[in-house]
């Protein structure tokens, strides 16, 4: 068979095929880079980070603070005749 008649019997996307599979990966590959650029443009999520520093919860409202310091002016100012927690005795305010 010549190349003429093989081009004949062989249709005309095959030959697309292989550039296509090239251009595919190229794409993804572009694609990922452009969306690691946007997460690290983005930068870290300020709200869960917050959320995730609140630590201490009153036992009395399930209001968090963050440290044991606020924790405590929060529980003498909010709760005055509740008993301090023994976890908070030692806490210097």
């Amino acid at each position: 068979m010549t190349k003429d008649k093989l081009r004949l019997v062989v249709p005309w996307y095959v030959d697309n095929d292989m550039a296509r599979g090239q251009q595919k990966i190229q794409s993804q590959q572009k694609n990922a880079k452009k969306q690691a650029g946007q997460k690290k443009k983005q930068g870290h999520d300020q709200k869960a980070a917050a959320k995730a520093a609140l630590i201490y919860t009153c036992t009395v409202c399930r209001t968090q603070m963050p440290d044991p310091k606020t924790f405590k002016q929060h529980f003498e100012s909010k709760h005055p005749k509740t008993p301090l927690p023994p976890e908070l005795a030692d806490v210097q305010a």
